[in-house]
């Protein structure tokens, strides 16, 4: 018996994300090719969930008991970007478990569908110990928004 066949990923439109943030790219950014590398997207999905979560007051760099940890990521490219392009970041959660979080992060330049589109999660844990912790109430309410 074969496994089905993974469907092929797919641009979305940017109606499919809640919340957006404008990213400037970088004459860096860009690689040998003239585009912006991979490694940046990955760059860019952080910035705009941290931003997110910060001005949001659900995460404090300096002082939060509780910290998120990324255990998996991927992401899917469709159209080509490059410096000088103003990117936006659009974010949305999938996935709100009791300590984990799955955010899927679509990027998008000239286009109202994703150049790329990505996935992290995030599982929860205490500072310290690292051993993960159900997701602090402010934190909550703010994903759930996100749903």
């Amino acid at each position: 018996m074969h496994a089905p066949t993974p469907q092929k990923p797919e641009p979305e439109a940017r109606q499919a994300y809640r919340v957006f943030r404008s990213i400037a790219t970088r004459w860096m950014d860009n690689d040998a090719y003239g585009h912006v590398n991979n490694v940046v997207y990955y760059s860019w999905f952080d910035t705009a969930v941290n931003a997110y979560l910060i001005e949001q007051g659900a995460l404090d760099i300096h002082t939060s008991e509780t910290i998120g940890l990324v255990v998996e990521t991927g992401c899917n490219y469709f159209a080509p970007l490059a410096f000088p392009q103003v990117v936006e970041v659009g974010i949305r959660v999938a996935r709100l478990g009791s300590s984990s979080v799955r955010y899927e992060v679509g990027v998008f330049g000239d286009s109202d569908l994703t150049a790329a589109k990505g996935h992290f999660v995030h599982v929860y844990v205490d500072a310290a110990s690292r051993r993960p912790v159900p997701l602090p109430t402010k934190l909550k309410s703010v994903l759930e928004h996100l749903l």
